[in-house]
């Protein structure tokens, strides 16, 4: 039986990468018209994988503002026939209801957002959860890992694209800005560093030293 679990990694926390298209950057009157979610699991030998995604067209909400500029950049067409679109409470519900799922069987305490740039699809998010009066959100309210950051670091590029290329993640600029494809790519870009920093040393470093202090880790400073 593998020793490793995911429950143990990020301090209970369980990642779900979410990526949103949006019909604008106002969070609170700009329409929410994809969302995509990974589901993150850990092999017997310690390191993330995708699981499961799941992918949602939206109907805007009563109101919406739409950008005419956002939907010309992502060519998302909000009205067109046969989009198979949802509410945004009944998507959220769906969502929600396998990260509680996958909460449960890991025994994670809660979901942590994983997002390129995560302020903005936790910003959407959090306006859509409360327009829509949800009180069991599964996620942290304000937490998140930011792979904008975490490639910035780990391979000195903070655009998706570029980030993948350095770490050898195949990216198809004509497939991006959809919610999905979005997704499954920022996916893989956590992977690979959450992974390769556990290939360095640097779980095992930080699981096997508890109560040592910063000086028995990395010397004294001169």
């Amino acid at each position: 039986m593998s020793t490793h679990e995911i429950k143990d990694r990020f301090r209970g926390f369980l990642p779900i990468v979410i990526d949103v298209e949006t019909a604008g950057f106002n969070a609170k009157t700009d329409a929410l018209l994809e969302l995509a979610a990974s589901i993150l699991r850990m092999d017997e030998n310690g390191e993330l994988y995708i699981h499961e995604t799941m992918s949602f067209h939206i109907q805007p909400f009563e109101g919406a503002n739409l950008e005419k500029e956002a939907l010309d950049f992502t060519g998302i067409d909000p009205f067109a026939p046969g989009r198979d679109d949802l509410p945004e409470k009944e998507a959220l519900t769906q969502m929600f209801s396998k990260v509680r799922k996958e909460l449960k069987s890991t025994g994670c305490k809660r979901a942590i957002l994983v997002g390129h740039n995560a302020a903005f699809d936790h910003g959407f998010l959090n306006a859509a959860i409360d327009r829509n009066d949800i009180k069991r959100n599964p996620f942290h309210p304000f937490s998140s890992f930011d792979t904008a950051s975490l490639s910035g670091l780990a391979f000195g590029q903070t655009v998706l694209a570029k980030a993948c290329q350095v770490a050898g993640i195949a990216f198809s600029n004509s497939q991006a800005h959809s919610a999905e494809y979005d997704t499954e790519k920022t996916a893989e870009l956590f992977c690979e560093i959450v992974n390769r920093w556990k290939r360095l040393g640097g779980w095992s470093l930080v699981a096997d030293s508890e109560g040592d202090t910063m000086e028995s880790l990395f010397g004294a400073a001169n």
